[in-house]
């Protein structure tokens, strides 16, 4: 199988790299960059000295792919010159993850310019979106901070036990490479060394994402999203405060959700009576394509406090693209994936 990454100079470029030059079912990857063509893919990704001798190649080269991944700048609006390069397009940016235009208006402060093209691709969470992800040739990625919190929420929206009247409200803690590999001021090392700096408090276009998909079909939630920055390189961890519509007990949780994830290849319920670990942890999924997510009541039982760590260049991008062109194409959802992270 040929697979092409349109964008692989960056960041999540790099990750698509590192997983699929292991694939069992990738044959070929062409590595598409403007600015890096004619460079070997190690210049900008020395974790792959060894694993590969591929060199960049401009985007006019990336053709006739059977699997074509788009790891563009959120905003570029590219997806048009390219989706007819590839059988199956997985489009890792935020211009396809919205339904609405005038929700993208109100949340990107622009107007989409392609409207009609909003509602085509299937929003690509595996864990959400399966069976759509199976019949579709058109998957967008999803937010990191956005997939993290949607996977700490979804089985308390799909058991159908939150109090949609009251805000949910969300602190996610993120890591330095969700700004992506252009460097700013704000990624500049005194500037970002030993902080936990408020980030986006209020506006964060993630949010947007997680209203869409945790209506299920009823009531669109509301959702108070805030990021803070952190001082991790990799890593997003979304501390989410629920109130349910009956009192609960731990028991029941644990039922909702191993319900929802018993069966799941990359989540794993993370929840120790004692230790250090007792929570899910973004330093033990770095590198991995899993998600832990955990949770805690609050003793007065109207309140659960719902968590997920991911990496957010992996389940937050890469990985999850790879695991969303497994599920297309009927392979093992995990191939690829393997990586377990690291301890310590």
């Amino acid at each position: 199988m040929k697979v092409g990454i349109i964008g692989a100079g960056g960041y999540a470029g790099g990750e698509l790299l590192r997983l699929l030059l292991t694939h069992p079912q990738v044959t070929e990857v062409v590595a598409g960059s403007q600015s890096l063509a004619g460079k070997p893919v190690t210049a900008a990704h020395p974790n792959l000295r060894k694993r590969s001798d591929l060199a960049f190649v401009p985007y006019d080269n990336v053709t006739a792919c059977d699997v074509l991944f788009l790891s563009l700048p959120n905003g570029s609006h590219r997806a048009n010159e390219f989706v007819q390069r590839g059988e199956l397009v997985i489009d890792l940016s935020s211009d396809h993850r919205l339904r609405d235009a005038a929700e993208y208006r109100a949340w990107y402060g622009d107007e989409h310019p392609h409207p009609d093209m909003l509602g085509r691709w299937v929003y690509g969470i595996p864990e959400l979106h399966r069976d759509d992800i199976r019949r579709s040739a058109r998957v967008t990625g999803a937010g990191c901070n956005a997939t993290a919190t949607i996977l700490a929420l979804l089985p308390l929206f799909a058991a159908d036990v939150v109090d949609r009247t009251r805000p949910v409200v969300v602190e996610c803690k993120v890591g330095s490479s969700e700004g992506g590999r252009e460097p700013s001021e704000d990624s500049h090392h005194p500037e970002r060394v030993g902080v936990v700096r408020s980030f986006r408090p209020v506006g964060h276009r993630h949010t947007a994402e997680v209203e869409q998909e945790l209506a299920l079909g009823g009531a669109r939630p509301r959702i108070d999203l805030s990021v803070t920055s952190v001082e991790l390189v990799r890593g997003a961890l979304a501390t989410a405060h629920v109130y349910v519509k009956e009192r609960i007990d731990e028991k029941e949780l644990w039922k909702l959700y191993r319900a929802r994830y018993a069966s799941e290849p990359f989540v794993r319920i993370v929840k120790e009576s004692r230790g250090i670990f007792r929570y899910p942890e973004p330093k033990l999924v770095a590198g991995s394509n899993f998600a832990d997510v955990g949770f805690a009541l609050d003793p007065r039982g109207d309140r659960v406090v719902a968590l997920c760590a991911i990496d957010n260049l992996v389940k937050g991008a890469a990985g999850n693209g790879v695991q969303a062109m497994n599920v297309a194409l009927g392979f093992d959802e995990a191939a690829g994936l393997g990586f377990v992270g690291l301890h310590p």
